[in-house]
């Protein structure tokens, strides 16, 4: 996850892909934290570490995706 914190500096296009694979890397973490979770001797200090990234993740989906929404005055 190497994505700088200013979203602003970056076109429309580019935040559209970084996107794409910040969702599809979420969607392998969930998978992954399932599958520790499954087995009887799951590492939890892995799995909490996991949580936090797909969490660090989530946020900067929503920042993208606020970026990309435009502002509408109802």
């Amino acid at each position: 996850m190497n994505a700088p914190s200013d979203l602003s500096m970056k076109n429309d296009e580019v935040l559209r892909v970084e996107l794409e694979v910040f969702r599809r890397e979420h969607r392998d973490l969930d998978e992954a934290i399932r599958a520790l979770t499954d087995r009887t001797t799951a590492d939890q200090l892995t799995v909490q570490r996991l949580k936090k990234r797909k969490l660090r993740l989530k946020d900067l989906i929503s920042q993208i995706e606020d970026r990309l929404t435009p502002d509408i005055i109802a």
